[in-house]
């Protein structure tokens, strides 16, 4: 009886919220191979969190892109003063009687 007790007593120390040690081991990979290997991993979400933040930072600068050029869209058809002056300027464009120096 006394054995019994003392076996008893010694195998309470091995059991964590009743596994053993070999259980709570193979618990513990299952759980980290979840967490770092499977289709959802942690890595993985990671690394998708950091391309949805590069992505609105990306969509922002295009969305400040595309007010700059309504801007000058609307400047070119609302004056032919403005007109003339774009196409001088990004197409090297002249009048007849004109000459065009370019200084670089």
């Amino acid at each position: 009886m006394a054995r019994y007790i003392m076996d008893n007593e010694r195998n309470k120390h091995k059991t964590i919220a009743g596994l053993n040690r070999y259980q709570l081991f193979i618990v513990v990979v299952l759980i980290t191979m979840l967490f770092f290997f499977s289709d959802s991993s942690f890595l993985k979400r990671m690394k998708y969190d950091r391309q949805i933040r590069d992505l609105k930072k990306q969509i922002e600068f295009y969305q400040a892109q595309i007010d700059t050029n309504k801007t000058k869209l609307n400047e070119l058809q609302s004056s032919r003063e403005d007109l003339e002056k774009f196409a001088r300027e990004n197409y090297l464009m002249k009048k007849e009687n004109e000459e065009v120096f370019i200084i670089e």
